[in-house]
């Protein structure tokens, strides 16, 4: 008997969401459907699309608990105060090769912006094993933002996904519209310390600034290294008439 090919529709895998999520809206609470239906495309895209440990390739996720176990996240918090920031977080050094290689994958190809999640779980971790947790109860967050050219060729903005994943663990608001980028900046990564001053000076406004107006902020992005970029973002919150700015990243350079 001969083979008989099966012709499969461009679009099957939303035909088959349409279907499922048509079937959910009959069956589930109007209140539960939301949640239930992430949870239902969460489990057909593992299906399709398994996820390996970028570092020993075992599949369940990105960063397995073997090889998140062997990252020195810390357990201690050493005050840091700037001219603009009142404290700074990160949950390991930016040197460990593990990290740097994620936050890479992160960034720039193959722009894996799923490890939002476990990135932003090393930074949990942190808060979760210091003596004296932080109580970030009546502060917004706020991501350091992209410009538009940078956000078109990504696809997203890694600060912001860090800042969504931060603002449903700690239960406070995340304003996306109020701290933006008006110019294009070089890639840090190429210069000198004074050179990165220089280069996002002036880059970023205040949009709708009533939201920040004697407000505590906390301030997110993936690295910070120089504090050249964080540090003119919170001049610029500063000067809108923000109360007080904490930075918080995934790894300090």
């Amino acid at each position: 008997m001969e083979d008989v090919p099966i012709s499969i529709p461009k679009d099957f895998l939303g035909i088959i969401s349409k279907g499922v999520q048509n079937i959910l809206f009959h069956i589930i609470p109007l209140y539960n459907q939301n949640d239930m239906w992430a949870k239902v495309k969460n489990f057909i895209l593992d299906l399709l699309y398994p996820q390996f440990c970028f570092n020993c390739q075992r599949e369940g996720s990105y960063l397995c608990e073997d090889c998140q176990s062997t990252l020195r996240i810390s357990n201690i918090h050493q005050k840091y105060q700037s001219q603009n920031l009142k404290d700074l977080y990160f949950a390991l050094p930016y040197q460990e090769t593990l990290i740097k290689n994620l936050i890479q994958k992160f960034k720039y190809r193959p722009l894996v912006k799923e490890l939002a999640n476990p990135l932003t779980s090393l930074i949990i971790t942190h808060f979760q094993l210091l003596d004296n947790k932080p109580n970030f109860s009546g502060f917004t967050l706020i991501p350091v933002p992209l410009e538009k050219s940078k956000l078109k060729w990504r696809g997203f903005n890694q600060a912001e996904e860090i800042g969504k994943e931060l603002a449903k663990f700690l239960k406070i608001p995340l304003i996306l519209d109020c701290l933006v980028k008006i110019r294009e900046t070089l890639p840090q990564v190429e210069l000198s310390d004074q050179e990165r001053k220089e280069n996002v000076k002036d880059a970023f406004s205040i949009k709708n600034g009533s939201q920040i107006l004697g407000k505590k902020i906390l301030l997110v992005d993936d690295i910070y290294t120089t504090g050249s970029t964080l540090e003119e973002c919170a001049k610029v919150l500063k000067k809108a008439g923000a109360k007080e700015i904490i930075g918080i990243v995934i790894a300090r350079g």
